[in-house]
């Protein structure tokens, strides 16, 4: 037994090397704890072997309960009594994510990433009960939807974004319809994506190469030693 125990200990540790080492492009997320609403985000791409520090750092509003551990592309460790991501729960969710399309209202964008037009018929379903939880589909008038967001949002905090992808295989309840998107105001935490001046966010969506596979990492500030270590950050 405790020779199978190594051997997936050692599959299990190779297959995070692969993760870390898959992906060009970073935006980095870092809180000062899990409990703060407000953060910092630096861009960083791969150059060779070595990381290449992109632009200025960004200040970002996450959760308003701030963060709490998502589901991601890979399990980062975590201390006990940490919060885990619940739908409704107010916080952002903490781990390493791939990025899915940018969106936004206008019928393209500039970005090499892949483009949905947030049509006035679309949504979001963050209803746990539903199908198609975590999901951005066309409306429907089908009664098994009782809870939705539009991806056309009258306050233009939408008119541009980014799909996170969080809990892709849509866990009931364990968080859904995460974004990053234009902020409300400076400081103004947000229901459970990240937020951020426009003029920022859309100098991101055009530096985004999917051939680099690009990923959010959202952490608390005592998770940063393990990520520069994993992904060899300068």
């Amino acid at each position: 037994m405790k020779q199978i125990a190594n051997i997936l200990f050692t599959l299990s540790a190779l297959f995070c090397l692969d993760v870390f080492a898959a992906h060009g492009q970073i935006l980095l997320v870092v809180a000062d704890d899990m409990n703060r609403s407000d953060a910092r985000l630096q861009r960083f791409e791969r150059q060779g072997d070595r990381w290449r520090t992109i632009g200025k750092p960004v200040a970002v509003n996450i959760g308003r309960n701030g963060l709490g551990w998502g589901i991601g592309a890979v399990a980062l460790p975590r201390s006990a009594g940490d919060p885990v991501k619940h739908e409704g729960d107010g916080r952002a969710p903490a781990g390493v994510f791939t990025l899915g399309p940018v969106f936004g209202y206008a019928a393209s964008e500039r970005t090499a990433m892949p483009y949905l037009q947030a049509t006035g018929d679309l949504i979001c379903i963050d209803d746990s009960r539903a199908d198609a939880y975590n999901r951005i589909v066309p409306v429907t008038s089908r009664r098994d939807i009782r809870s939705f967001e539009w991806m056309r949002r009258s306050d233009g905090l939408y008119r541009i974004g980014i799909v996170v992808n969080h809990n892709e295989a849509a866990q009931k309840g364990m968080g859904s319809c995460i974004f990053i998107h234009i902020r409300r105001a400076p400081g103004s935490g947000t229901a459970g994506c990240t937020s951020m001046a426009e003029k920022e966010l859309d100098a991101i969506i055009r530096w985004l190469d999917p051939a680099k596979r690009p990923v959010l990492v959202q952490i608390p500030k005592k998770s940063l030693p393990y990520i520069r270590e994993k992904f060899r950050l300068p």
